[in-house]
Protein backbone atom coordinates (compact mmCIF):
# COMPACT_ATOMS: atom_id res chain seq x y z
CA UNK A 1 0.00 0.00 0.00
CA UNK A 2 1.59 3.64 -0.93
CA UNK A 3 0.09 7.01 0.90
CA UNK A 4 0.74 9.87 -1.29
CA UNK A 5 0.67 13.23 -0.01
CA UNK A 6 0.92 15.49 -2.87
CA UNK A 7 3.49 18.59 -2.19
CA UNK A 8 1.93 22.22 -1.34
CA UNK A 9 -1.50 20.22 -1.24
CA UNK A 10 -1.74 21.06 -5.01
CA UNK A 11 -3.48 18.11 -7.27
CA UNK A 12 -3.25 19.56 -10.48
CA UNK A 13 0.53 18.98 -11.44
CA UNK A 14 0.22 15.37 -10.43
CA UNK A 15 -3.03 15.21 -12.92
CA UNK A 16 -1.69 16.84 -15.75
CA UNK A 17 1.18 14.30 -15.67
CA UNK A 18 -0.86 11.29 -15.39
CA UNK A 19 -2.80 13.04 -18.44
CA UNK A 20 0.24 13.44 -20.56
CA UNK A 21 2.27 10.30 -18.93
CA UNK A 22 0.32 7.89 -17.75
CA UNK A 23 1.15 6.30 -14.63
CA UNK A 24 4.68 6.26 -15.79
CA UNK A 25 5.61 2.39 -13.97
CA UNK A 26 8.41 -0.17 -14.74
CA UNK A 27 7.59 -3.39 -15.94
CA UNK A 28 6.71 -5.72 -13.56
CA UNK A 29 4.73 -3.26 -11.26
CA UNK A 30 1.34 -3.60 -11.03
CA UNK A 31 -1.66 -0.83 -10.34
CA UNK A 32 -4.30 -2.34 -8.65
CA UNK A 33 -6.55 0.38 -7.18
CA UNK A 34 -6.42 3.80 -5.72
CA UNK A 35 -8.71 6.11 -3.69
CA UNK A 36 -8.07 9.95 -3.10
CA UNK A 37 -9.45 11.54 -0.28
CA UNK A 38 -12.05 14.54 -0.71
CA UNK A 39 -9.49 17.24 -0.13
CA UNK A 40 -7.78 15.72 -3.48
CA UNK A 41 -4.03 15.96 -1.09
CA UNK A 42 -3.58 12.58 -0.42
CA UNK A 43 -4.07 9.10 -2.71
CA UNK A 44 -3.98 5.75 -1.07
CA UNK A 45 -2.68 3.33 -3.72
CA UNK A 46 -2.34 0.15 -4.00
CA UNK A 47 0.57 -1.59 -6.11
CA UNK A 48 1.95 -5.36 -6.86
CA UNK A 49 5.36 -6.10 -7.20
CA UNK A 50 8.11 -8.55 -6.15
CA UNK A 51 10.67 -6.76 -6.67
CA UNK A 52 11.12 -3.73 -4.69
CA UNK A 53 13.20 -1.76 -6.38
CA UNK A 54 10.81 -1.27 -9.34
CA UNK A 55 8.42 0.57 -6.59
CA UNK A 56 11.29 2.71 -5.35
CA UNK A 57 11.98 3.60 -9.57
CA UNK A 58 7.99 4.32 -9.68
CA UNK A 59 8.88 6.61 -6.90
CA UNK A 60 11.41 8.38 -8.01
CA UNK A 61 10.11 9.50 -11.21
CA UNK A 62 7.10 11.42 -8.91
CA UNK A 63 9.11 12.14 -6.00
CA UNK A 64 9.17 15.91 -7.12
CA UNK A 65 5.48 16.20 -7.14
CA UNK A 66 4.64 13.52 -4.07
CA UNK A 67 6.29 12.52 -0.69
CA UNK A 68 5.46 9.28 -0.54
CA UNK A 69 5.06 6.21 2.63
CA UNK A 70 5.22 2.14 1.76
CA UNK A 71 3.43 -0.10 3.92
CA UNK A 72 3.62 -3.51 2.90
CA UNK A 73 0.52 -5.35 2.92
CA UNK A 74 -1.23 -9.01 2.56
CA UNK A 75 -4.41 -9.78 1.68
CA UNK A 76 -7.00 -10.83 4.74
CA UNK A 77 -6.90 -14.41 3.45
CA UNK A 78 -3.35 -14.21 3.90
CA UNK A 79 -3.46 -13.16 6.82
CA UNK A 80 -5.91 -15.85 7.78
CA UNK A 81 -3.35 -18.64 7.48
CA UNK A 82 -0.73 -16.71 8.93
CA UNK A 83 -2.28 -16.66 12.20
CA UNK A 84 -4.53 -19.74 11.94
CA UNK A 85 -1.56 -22.17 13.62
CA UNK A 86 -1.88 -19.82 17.18
CA UNK A 87 -5.44 -19.60 17.17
Amino acid sequence: MVFELFKNKDPLPIYRRFRDNGRMMPEGLTYMSSWIDDKLERCYQLMETHERALLDEWMSRWSDLIEFEVYPVVTSQEAVQRVAPRL
